[in-house]
């Protein structure tokens, strides 16, 4: 398994030639639209990091990183601690998607020290897949990118759908809650049967990086005179933090319970500032997240550059629309599932796969007489999916857990496997 990096170029040189034989796009067309997706997840990458720095310093602050510590001793046996990371990831993954990377991969990290305090023996690596594989329910909850649209007012296919779609029909409804927890439930159990012998674990290594996050943040100094005034008083962090909070309460009286990783971000800004005993303190506990933060820069507008690509060439829509010309009213939801497990290996952000998938199968639903609801979870359902395979998603856990990426996806991959079956299931069910 190539590393992240590696792995990105190599699905780049496949997305060149697949939309240069398979689109009338020229070869020079495809260029001009890889180069122009380049910057296409710019603010996506800003937003992203915010969201590293942000939720790593939040549990390095306060009372945080000791309710951390207690959690992380819950499991006694090494399976059970398999179990337990998995479901620790899927239930904040729930809450917002990055919670499931980045709080999921400091929890693997976590327990995995308390193994190694305690003298027993587990498989770090394991580990660090069960928690990555846990995130395999987060479109399903409430940072779903897919059903939050279609119940936006204003949405692009709010005319195709006759109207909106609202999440009592897609998030919240029994379908899907239902198979919330039996993905969870599944990926959990089988995560038990999957470590080693107890002389074949491979413990955990000392990381500086990860292990510097881990760390609570010191109190800093007392400074003299003005300097110490500001930067040195909890007020200055606290009152900023309270005018933050006044906004996030703002924007959700006007927009209702919808979330997107802006307000997630000054959600976990506010946190911060509330936390934090003073601007040195805040300013300290983010100083390890930047190192972390360097790693992502690169990587992500590889993957901008293979999603502009496709969407620019058409290859993406044209994809979308020769699966959803092979489906009848039952089968239509599950090939949905399928053609968006595969182009999410190109187009790895949930609202753009959506734009892209959505029009093709909500027409042809409209034909067929499919539920569009179904659609719409299906969709999200087969994003989610193949994200346990997919080394871009993986980065921040990686980097959080200190592990290289052929370790995780190693036992991640397994875990995919597993988990589509109570996905296609709620899927065939749901559809009868």
């Amino acid at each position: 398994m190539p590393e992240p990096f590696s792995l990105g170029i190599l699905l780049t040189f496949v997305a060149l030639v697949l939309a240069w034989t398979s689109t009338p796009a020229t070869a020079e067309e495809v260029l001009v639209a890889w180069g122009g997706g380049l910057s296409a997840l710019l603010p996506f990458i800003t937003q992203i990091c915010l969201t590293l720095l942000f939720t790593i310093a939040l549990v390095r602050l306060g009372p945080v990183p000791g309710w951390l510590a207690r959690l992380a001793q819950v499991p006694k046996t090494p399976r059970a601690a398999y179990a337990y990371v998995a479901a620790f990831a899927g239930c904040v993954s729930l809450v917002a998607w990055p919670l499931g990377l980045i709080v999921g991969g400091l929890m693997a990290r976590r327990v995995a020290l308390a193994f190694r305090e305690r003298g027993t023996p587990i498989h770090y690596p394991l580990l660090a897949g069960a928690a990555f594989s846990g995130f395999v329910v987060w479109h399903m909850g409430y940072s779903g990118s897919a059903p939050l649209l279609v119940a936006t007012e204003g949405n692009p296919m709010q005319e195709m759908l006759g109207g909106l779609l609202p999440v009592s029909r897609t998030t919240l409804a029994p379908f899907n809650l239902v198979a919330i927890v039996a993905t969870l439930a599944s990926v959990a159990l089988a995560a038990t049967f999957l470590g080693p012998r107890d002389r074949d674990s491979e413990p955990i290594a000392d990381a500086e990086g990860p292990d510097a996050l881990l760390a609570p943040e010191e109190a800093p100094r007392a400074r003299p005179g003005l300097a110490g005034a500001v930067q040195g008083r909890r007020w200055v962090t606290a009152t900023f933090g309270l005018l933050v909070v006044a906004y996030v309460a703002h924007w959700f009286h006007e927009h209702g319970a919808r979330l997107d990783l802006n307000i997630v971000n000054w959600t976990f800004l506010a946190a911060c500032l509330l936390l934090a005993r003073s601007p040195v303190e805040l300013a300290g506990a983010l100083a390890p997240a930047g190192r972390i933060v360097v790693l992502v820069l690169l990587q992500y507008p590889i993957y901008g550059g293979i999603m502009g690509m496709m969407l620019d060439t058409g290859f993406a829509a044209q994809i979308a629309a020769l699966a959803a010309q092979t489906g009848s009213a039952e089968t239509l939801p599950l090939v949905a599932f399928l053609s968006a497990g595969v182009i999410n290996f190109f187009i790895p952000s949930g609202g753009a796969q959506w734009a892209v998938q959505g029009p093709a199968f909500l027409e042809a639903a409209k034909t067929l007489g499919t539920d569009p609801a179904l659609i719409v979870m299906a969709v999200a359902y087969g994003d989610q999916w193949t994200n346990l395979i997919h080394p871009f998603v993986a980065i921040p856990l990686l980097l959080l857990t200190g592990l290289p990426a052929r370790k995780v996806l190693a036992y991640s991959f397994l875990l995919f496997l597993v988990a589509g079956v109570p996905l296609v299931a709620a899927l065939f069910v749901a559809s009868l």
